[in-house]
């Protein structure tokens, strides 16, 4: 008995001092790895700061860096409108075969420097409405061509001098219906019948690029009505006299304008006009000309003009002109 228990003691005591052993010699092995480990010095790879050398460059008189300063912005526009519906003769809704064209060009060009300032607008309108079994109408005809020349006098306010020309490019008609119910139609106009050439110095307000207000004291206004024919179907004859072909008027001019992007995609574009006949201040020529346009991309728009228009030498009444278009427009600018 006593002989079993001294193995046994024996056997527990060497394996208690084998695992003490394995113990020491991993902890030996730790601390041997660690000083084996290497950390880099900081700045080990020093870098050696560049030596500077300034060097004066003197230039000559000769010397051309062939700088230019273009003075001159231009933007030019085209714009084509098309609208076209069909129907078969037994369409139960009912409707009339239709085809509407339009177009219209528009240049503007810019010349600021110093104190003086340019501008130059010419805005090119015509379009066409055909209706199976009527007569073609116009759906819109204009030549504006628009020229001002302005000399700073301070921060906002400006010495100008300007001249405009106005007229159609085509016949324009009334239309009716005899007797019988046959359409028929009335000359009205035609091209330089009439046509305007306006003259005008005075003072323009401009605090923005988008807005400004011409005050022309000094106006004159010529009318043309190259027809001397015309008063036959046209009695008014735009106030020139009857078998005459030009009329000269003095008078005092407004001219405002707003052109602006009012939200994103979205333009407004408009022009109000006043005409005060010195001779006959009782009747005041007014036209309003607003264009909305919402761009649809790049090359599609749509549009929405009007155009408000009192002149008694032309109607007694109030005249008012709307059109709505969809098209492609292509714009650039240099």
């Amino acid at each position: 008995m006593l002989v079993r228990f001294l193995i046994i003691a024996f056997l527990i005591s060497g394996s208690i001092s084998l695992a003490y052993s394995q113990n020491t010699n991993n902890e030996n092995d730790t601390l041997i790895l660690q000083q084996l480990k290497q950390y880099p010095r900081k700045n080990s790879l020093p870098v050696r700061r560049p030596v500077l050398f300034p060097e004066t460059v003197v230039l000559s008189a000769e010397s051309n860096l062939n700088l230019k300063v273009n003075y001159w912005r231009n933007l030019t526009s085209f714009g084509l409108n098309i609208n076209q519906a069909s129907f078969s003769d037994n369409w139960s809704a009912g409707g009339v075969n239709s085809l509407a064209l339009g177009g219209q060009f528009a240049y503007k060009t810019d010349y600021t420097r110093d104190d003086k300032n340019f501008v130059s607008e010419l805005i090119l309108q015509y379009g066409k409405l055909n209706n199976k079994d009527q007569l073609s109408r116009k759906t819109f005809d204009r030549i504006f061509w628009d020229n001002k020349l302005a000399l700073k006098l301070s921060k906002s306010w400006y010495f100008f001098g300007s001249i405009n020309f106005e007229s159609q490019f085509d016949l324009g008609y009334s239309f009716s219906k005899d007797a019988q119910g046959n359409e028929r139609r009335t000359l009205l106009s035609k091209f330089m019948a009439p046509g305007y050439l306006t003259q005008s110095l005075g003072f323009e307000y401009k605090p923005v690029k988008h807005f400004f207000v011409r005050i022309g004291t000094g106006t004159a206004r010529q009318t043309f009505v190259l027809d001397t024919e015309l008063y036959k179907t046209n009695p008014k004859n735009f106030g020139v006299v009857q078998g005459k072909s030009f009329r000269n008027e003095l008078a005092f001019q407004l001219v405002s304008a707003f052109d602006k992007d009012i939200a994103k995609n979205l333009h407004l574009n408009s022009r109000y006009s006043m005409f005060a006949n010195y001779e006959k201040l009782t009747g005041i020529d007014n036209r309003l000309d607003v264009t909305l346009t919402a761009n649809v991309n790049r090359l599609i728009n749509v549009s929405l003009t009007g155009i408000i228009l009192y002149d008694d030498d032309t109607s007694n009444k109030i005249q008012r002109s709307q059109a709505m278009a969809f098209g492609l427009v292509y714009k650039f600018a240099n």
